[in-house]
């Protein structure tokens, strides 16, 4: 990986070179101001100042140069409607192609002039970035903000890019008229749905919802998966072959996510029974709760290195380990041994493989369909959530076979073993392992290079100026960093080396994780002690309603995705949420007497709600300020973030149990009381790097 000044020099169309921003001239600059301000010969005032008037110049000149070329294309556009017209009136096949030709080459030129802005975007981007940690200012977002919410900034025009809608247009409304349909009278206006097979349509396609910067809902499950791969990957440049690609092999590995989150919390609802059966207190369901949660923060590790060799030995684990476990669990109520129980729910924290769960669809799911497969994943472990306490509520029966006792707390483990021991079996039938390159052909696979036209696609992939990444956030020009191009590609290979790659901005994005999941266990796991000791609720009052939580992930995650990300930046709502879910939090202590029914299930809901739009955007954030670096090995940002969730999870589960030894009464306020403070502590940790949020 060479420095930005030698990469963006490399890239340069030569009649254009004079009208790409002066990188080196900032960066002479900004060094220039560092010394001039260390010598008391310029106050930070004026630094500013003139700095701001250089950026203005420079985007000005830029962005000029992009209303002629689109001024160039418009007039070609033109002309060509005109053939276009003679054309339709006396058709010709030689001459249908041939127009088609030339659309296509505007289409190519409009890539180009494309990828001429992405260059200049990034090029911004990283001497704002520079600038700010030269100084130590927030001076990016001041810029970026005023200049692009002024109606008359050059900015505006790249971010509107109405003169660029204009030529997507007409492209695409020309090229399909001459498409093979010619004797239907529809246009692009009237079935915008119908699949463009140019290639070049395609690549505009993309280049308009890129610039818009929208958000699906499929991407927004996708971000929400936190499955991460490297910037520098285009479809062309996909090293996943087609056709080893295996429909059923993922399909294995989002039932295995499915299974994992049922198991996960069908035990939730009747966890205090069973263990006060075994002669516990009701309180100890925390510690049977998150005693799973324990055995996975290793589990996660083990099963990111194991997938770097396979991915099927790791499932099949997984599955025996989640088949011994639900059967000790199940087990533990004859043998009247709440040892039993525990090891059980250990040796199913043990078999989960969501690490090799995310790094599959990483690796071996091709770049086409992988946003669908990230989204298959997130959507699989919310069905899984709500499906196991529903579950639950449907197994209120008792009955005795032989020697072993059927009822409602036993029977989760009998169900799930029985569950895993067909997927074990249809795993080992259907599974097929892909076949892995050495380390020498992915290198020279990274060396090949591509048409110009799909190196534009890669720039227009992602959006200007905020979220672009040809190069690494965390990568520094080769003359101020002795870190080799090697180095600066090779993946974290301890959870020391990724620490060091983890930003304030990270870190606070993992601190909200961390949050959002012990609140969001502290209500899930101590809710059958609480309803059962203030409202009475029967095992399946409380399946119902954690059901019902769980029920509320998708369609929240659609309105996220679909509407509000649209509406305000991630930012933003990662602020409101937080905000919200303090307030849920502060709304169910128990303060008033009597504790009441609405009072639970509301609070309840808004904090669940909430804490669910804040992971969305938090991952989403997360993806986006993580070092590249973390983007694969076994030290990655999904066993970061895992790592991180499940902790917290962890954590809640023994806050619960702990504060059972002050009596059933005070445990909901004892329990909601750390939730408060740290969900604090995130608030302030964000308004203090909210600037370098975007």
């Amino acid at each position: 990986m060479v420095a930005f000044g030698k990469y963006l020099q490399r890239k340069q169309i030569e009649e254009w070179r004079g009208y790409y921003i002066n990188y080196k001239l900032m960066k002479r600059k900004v060094k220039q101001y560092a010394e001039q301000i260390r010598g008391g010969s310029q106050h930070p005032r004026h630094v500013l100042k003139d700095f701001s008037r250089m950026l203005d110049t420079q985007i000005e000149k830029t962005v000029l140069f992009m209303l002629e070329q689109q001024g160039l294309l418009a007039g070609r556009l033109s002309t060509l409607r005109e053939t276009h017209d003679a054309v339709l009136e006396q058709p010709d096949i030689s001459k249908i192609v041939a127009l088609r030709e030339s659309y296509r080459d505007v289409g190519k030129d409009l890539l180009q002039l494309l990828k001429f802005v992405e260059l200049n975007a990034i090029g911004l981007r990283k001497i704002l970035k520079k600038f700010d940690k030269r100084f130590g200012y927030r001076f990016a977002d001041y810029y970026v903000k005023t200049r692009a919410n002024h109606p008359y900034s050059q900015l505006q025009q790249v971010f509107k890019h109405v003169g660029v809608g204009a030529v997507v247009g007409a492209i695409s409304r020309n090229l399909h008229e001459l498409q093979e349909n010619e004797g239907s009278f529809y246009s692009i206006y009237d079935q915008p749905v119908l699949p463009l097979q140019d290639p070049v349509v395609e690549a505009i396609k993309i280049a308009v919802d890129k610039l818009t910067n929208s958000t699906s809902f499929l991407n927004f499950l996708a971000q929400h998966a936190l499955i991460m791969q490297d910037d520098l990957q285009t479809p062309s440049e996909d090293t996943i072959d087609e056709r080893t690609y295996h429909f059923n092999s993922l399909l294995l590995n989002l039932g295995n996510t499915f299974l994992y989150m049922v198991n996960t919390y069908i035990i939730v609802p009747t966890a205090d029974d069973y263990s006060m059966s075994l002669g516990a207190a009701a309180t100890v369901c925390g510690v049977v709760i998150g005693s799973m949660a324990v055995a996975q923060v290793f589990s996660s590790v083990y099963f990111s290195a194991w997938s770097n060799k396979s991915y099927f030995k790791p499932l099949v684990f997984s599955s025996i380990a989640l088949f011994i476990g639900n059967l000790m669990y199940a087990l533990a109520y004859d043998a009247n041994s709440i040892a039993l129980l525990l090891i059980g729910r250990l040796c199913c924290g043990l078999g989960s493989a969501r690490a090799v769960n995310r790094r599959y669809i990483s690796d071996c799911v091709p770049l086409r369909i992988r946003m669908q497969a990230s989204a298959g994943f997130v959507s699989a472990s919310a069905l899984g959530m709500a499906c196991g306490p529903a579950l639950a509520g449907l197994l209120q029966i008792k009955f005795k076979f032989y020697k072993l006792t059927f009822n409602q707390s036993t029977l989760p483990g009998w169900v799930m073993a029985v569950a895993w021991l067909f997927y074990l079996v249809w795993l080992c039938i259907s599974f097929k392992e892909p076949l892995r390159d050495t380390e020498e052909q992915e290198r020279s696979n990274h060396k090949e290079t591509t048409s110009m036209t799909d190196r534009v696609e890669e720039g227009i992939r992602k959006p200007l100026l905020i979220t672009s990444g040809l190069l690494p956030d965390d990568e520094e020009d080769c003359d101020e960093s002795e870190e080799s191009a090697e180095d600066s590609r090779r993946p974290a290979n301890s959870f020391a080396d990724a620490y060091r790659l983890l930003t304030p901005s990270v870190k606070v994005q993992l601190l909200i994780y961390f949050m959002l999941k012990y609140a969001m266990e502290i209500l899930l796991s101590e809710s059958s002690v609480i309803t059962s000791y203030y409202f009475g609720w029967t095992t399946s009052s409380v399946a119902i309603f954690l059901a019902c939580l769980g029920l509320t992930v998708l369609p929240i995650n659609i309105l996220v995705g679909s509407y509000i990300s649209n509406m305000f930046e991630d930012r933003q709502i990662l602020l409101t949420s937080e905000i919200i879910v303090f307030v849920g939090i502060l709304f169910s202590f128990n303060l008033f007497v009597p504790y009441t029914v609405p009072q639970y299930v509301i609070s309840g809901l808004v904090m669940f709600v909430a804490a669910e739009v804040l992971e969305g955007v938090n991952l989403s954030l997360l993806s986006r300020v993580m070092s590249s670096r973390l983007s694969k090995g076994t030290y990655n940002g999904g066993l970061l973030s895992t790592e991180a969730g499940t902790l917290a999870r962890v954590v809640a589960d023994v806050t619960i149990t702990l504060g059972g030894y002050l009596g059933r009464n005070h445990l909901l306020n004892a329990t909601l009381l750390p939730s408060l403070v740290i969900c604090i502590g995130s608030i302030v940790a964000t308004c203090c790097t909210y600037n370098s949020l975007y």
